[in-house]
């Protein structure tokens, strides 16, 4: 079982991604968080396997949050989830450790199969 901890701000996105992780029969939804501070938290509570942060986040923002897992909780891989996908976003993630970079766009499909490449320690 792939434990997951989602955080984005906005409600509706949080719990629509939430919602169609829980259909996958491997994986479950271990937390959900609306800001950077409570993807720290919550993390550190539940411990999941993979963390689904959005990159925009309010308190630190889903790279910040990335790098600051790395080092406290060094068995959860990070995915950033967004829409505002910016240059320089790509190689600060990548410098902070995350392991997927996806833009919101992506089908579940596609979201569950980088979650399960990311929880087997892909890229």
């Amino acid at each position: 079982m792939i434990r997951i901890l989602v955080a984005d701000d906005e409600n509706l996105i949080r719990d629509a991604i939430a919602g169609l992780l829980d259909l996958e029969d491997d994986f479950e939804v271990a937390g959900r968080a609306a800001t950077g501070d409570e993807a720290l938290a919550t993390a550190l509570h539940v411990r999941p396997d993979v963390a689904l942060l959005d990159l925009q986040l309010p308190g630190p923002d889903g790279i910040e949050v990335a790098r600051r897992l790395a080092t406290d909780l060094p068995g959860c891989r990070c995915v950033i989830v967004t829409s505002h996908a910016r240059p320089g976003y790509l190689k600060s993630a990548l410098a902070a450790g995350v392991r997927g970079f996806l833009p919101k766009t992506v089908s579940s499909r596609t979201l569950a199969e980088v979650v399960r490449t990311v929880a087997d320690g892909g890229r």
